[in-house]
């Protein structure tokens, strides 16, 4: 139960780890003497980071204040059932006379033997037609999306996490060693056919998305070769359509500190005040990307087109672009060594 409570106290940055680090979508506010003060989702949290709150902020001024609940004394299956279905909630709090938490009753608890296993008619497009620079002297042998970590390339990973979360309609865009990782993937994934497209010339990290656009479906997820993930697909599919978003990029929540005093000037160039070791808050982009169809026929045929360069051409175009914020321990990037080896230090 402890992992679903969080202290009144705490900042962003930790509800967001804590809610990434145990796959959960919502914690109870507690004071210090486990007193219920409100709940706080992970919607809860991307609204405030997305409205510009720092990370390093507390959540007092963000968690819901009057959140569902029962008292331990007057509730039932029933009542639990109604209200999990009625709110679409993923936990409901007991609490005793004096609000403080008895047991938290979450989904699973009451439908653990109902299946709502769900299988997603959405497209995922996994771009690995690059050559790999950073990844020499690897890349000179097999293509990067091969690299293994924990005895299994890459790219296996990706592909079994969005299989695992019902996304089974998976293309794979390939270029660099296209023959070396065809051979791999039509070895290893005989039960469900992957489609392979191979790019006849590099098009970049976003121009190979023109080579399927008549065979895709109206949203399509689009995701690097080099990053791991620990995040819920099908939270970020939510966010997308409701916001009616054309373009959803998955951002990473990043606080940098800079060691040092850091000199803020006056008008005139003398000094203001001196800001002892500040932090500077930037959302980063993953790689991982969710769009609309019509967003493929921006892209010209055969010409090369980076992910960054696409996103300009959908901003002229007024298309509406999201940003889904994730915590810094919800991913992995792959793509150069220093990364690698950090990577294969915390994976599990």
């Amino acid at each position: 139960m402890k992992d679903l409570l969080i202290s009144k106290n705490a900042t962003i940055k930790d509800a967001l780890n804590q809610i990434s680090k145990k796959g959960i979508r919502c914690l109870i506010v507690v004071d210090a003497f486990n007193k219920m003060m409100g709940s706080l989702s992970d919607g809860d949290i991307r609204r405030s980071i997305l409205k510009g709150k720092k990370i390093t902020s507390k959540i007092t001024f963000i968690y819901k204040k009057k959140p569902h609940f029962f008292f331990e004394n007057d509730f039932s299956e029933k009542k639990i059932k109604e209200l999990f279905f009625k709110e679409k909630l993923d936990l409901i709090p007991i609490i005793d006379k004096k609000k403080k938490i008895v047991k938290i009753i979450l989904w699973n608890d009451i439908f653990k033997n109902t299946k709502f296993k769900k299988k997603y008619n959405i497209d995922v497009v996994i771009m690995s037609g690059g050559m790999g620079k950073r990844l020499l002297p690897f890349t000179n042998v097999l293509p990067k999306p091969l690299i293994p970590i924990k005895e299994k390339p890459v790219i296996s990973h990706i592909i079994d996490k969005f299989e695992n979360q019902g996304f089974y309609k998976i293309k794979v865009i390939v270029n660099y060693k296209a023959a070396v990782l065809k051979a791999y993937l039509s070895e290893s994934r005989k039960k469900n056919r992957l489609k392979i497209i191979n790019e006849k010339k590099p098009l970049g990290t976003a121009g190979g998305l023109n080579l399927i656009k008549k065979h895709i479906s109206d949203h399509v997820f689009v995701s690097n070769c080099d990053i791991l993930t620990n995040i819920n697909f099908n939270d970020i599919l939510d966010f997308h359509k409701k916001n009616n978003n054309d373009f959803t990029l998955v951002a990473s929540a990043k606080s940098f500190p800079i060691p040092y005093g850091v000199c803020e000037l006056k008008k005139q160039g003398t000094l203001k005040r001196i800001n002892e070791k500040p932090n500077f808050d930037f959302l980063v982009s993953i790689g991982l990307y969710l769009m609309k169809k019509k967003v493929l026929n921006l892209i010209k045929k055969n010409s090369y087109l980076d992910m960054n360069e696409l996103i300009n051409i959908i901003k002229t175009k007024k298309y509406k672009v999201g940003v889904f914020p994730v915590d810094d321990s919800s991913w992995s990037d792959i793509g150069e060594w220093s990364q690698y080896e950090q990577t294969l230090k915390s994976y599990d």
